[in-house]
């Protein structure tokens, strides 16, 4: 019996997993190929959720899918592990070993998988330029894990700050949706977590938003980086702009003309780069910032049996902004083209369609652009628009992975949830 085609898709973010869904579906299903899915986690959870995860007004045990039970029923394997590096003659990769959190032993010995065809789909981690001291003393919430982490460190110094009855401050830098849309998730879960307070004054929080650039959100109109900026002073967060960070220690942020900001919690949420393990991908072509370099077909520039996707992907010839929405129509894109490929078939080139963009500061407001650059969203009724809009992207994200049963039924759970868990993460 001949082989089957392996098909081997590394990261199981908003590309990854639709793609491996997707080709489970049809593929995988049909006994045509062998697809394989590796993450170094074992659940896929929304990244533009991760900034509520971190402030804790996300349920995340509710929001994240596991990638086990996702296989299970869509007809590809998965190997929990982190790719190290990459073999392109033998056509393998290499993946780091696991290791027991607790002991340090390893659990499952590194090893190698080979491919027939390998897309990556590695995502993206905030850029810190090399700026001196951000990686000792900063913050990340580039996944699940920095997020949970970023959320344990929150609310032990918000307990902090509630006994001592003292300020906690904290400083992000990065003015862009995640870094703006973090600020405003972080006053929220005060405004909730001080209902449960008995009577005790919620401790004041004082928020620094950092930006080199002119303005906040820069990938939205001049209005809407004006608006969100009036909304996030008016809940109490204060925002600098053409604020360049030139250092950071375990007491603030320093910042080019000598001044400081001082901030218990730093965080980091500036810049976007490809993970650095793309440098030691046997040689092929890279961005500045890391990215694989890829043609408008989504494949290497250097092999044609390699692909690249999301945020961890540069397209030479008309490069696509590092969203979610990119990353989703990149994974559909080779979703019908890879069978063709497998097949002798020729590969079309990907066109990116800008659905527009929405961004919601919270329960205070939001905005959303359509492709043309009309506004909407912005006061309190029509930010609800924008609101709404940012939660049914995520909804149809779940339909798409789940199907329409198991996502009415996800939605059903989460608003049964909210008459019983608290709306902010208190343990």
């Amino acid at each position: 019996m001949a082989e089957k085609f392996r098909i081997v898709i590394v990261g199981g973010g908003v590309a990854g997993l639709a793609l491996a869904t997707r080709l489970g579906n049809s593929v995988g299903r049909a006994g045509q190929a062998e697809i394989t899915l590796v993450d170094k986690s074992f659940a896929h959870v929304w990244k533009p959720m991760l900034h509520c995860f971190a402030a804790g007004t996300a349920a995340n045990e509710n929001d994240r899918i596991s990638f086990m039970s996702q296989a299970s029923r869509h007809h590809f394997d998965f190997w929990p592990g982190e790719i190290t590096a990459l073999d392109r003659k033998a056509r393998t990769i290499s993946l780091a070993p696991i290791t027991d959190p607790q002991s340090g032993e390893a659990v499952v010995d590194a090893r190698k998988l080979g491919y027939d065809a390998l897309v990556l789909a590695l995502g993206s981690r905030a850029n810190d330029f090399g700026t001196p001291g951000v990686a000792e003393h900063c913050l990340f919430i580039d996944n699940l894990v920095d997020a949970n982490g970023f959320n344990d460190r929150f609310r032990m110094e918000l307990l902090r700050a509630f006994a001592n009855h003292q300020e906690l401050d904290i400083a992000i830098v990065g003015g862009g949706a995640t870094g703006t849309q973090l600020a405003a998730e972080l006053h929220k879960a005060l405004d909730i977590a001080s209902l449960y307070s008995f009577g005790e004054k919620p401790p004041k929080l004082c928020i620094t938003l950092l930006e080199a650039g002119p303005r906040i959100l820069p990938a939205f109109p001049d209005a809407v980086s004006a608006a969100a900026a009036r909304q996030l002073e008016a809940i109490g967060v204060t925002v600098r702009t053409s604020a360049m960070v030139s250092g950071a220690d375990e007491n603030g942020f320093i910042l080019k003309d000598g001044s400081r900001v001082p901030a218990t919690l730093r965080v980091w949420a500036a810049g976007v780069k490809a993970p650095d393990v793309t440098h030691r991908f046997d040689g092929l072509r890279l961005s500045r910032s890391g990215q694989l370099e890829v043609r408008p077909t989504l494949q290497a520039m250097d092999d044609d049996h390699i692909f690249a996707m999301g945020d961890c992907a540069f397209v030479t010839e008309n490069p696509v902004p590092p969203t979610a929405q990119a990353a989703r129509q990149q994974a559909h894109h080779l979703a019908r083209g890879l069978p063709v490929w497998m097949k002798g078939g020729t590969l079309p080139a990907f066109r990116f369609h800008n659905k527009g963009a929405v961004v919601a500061l919270g329960d205070y407001n939001g905005w959303g652009t359509f492709p043309g650059g009309t506004v909407f969203g912005g006061g309190w009724l029509r930010g609800i628009s924008a609101r709404m809009v940012h939660l049914m992207l995520y909804r149809q994200h779940q339909f798409e992975l789940y199907g329409p049963v198991r996502g009415t039924i996800s939605c059903l759970v989460d608003w049964l949830d909210m008459f019983v868990r608290p709306s902010v993460r208190l343990d």
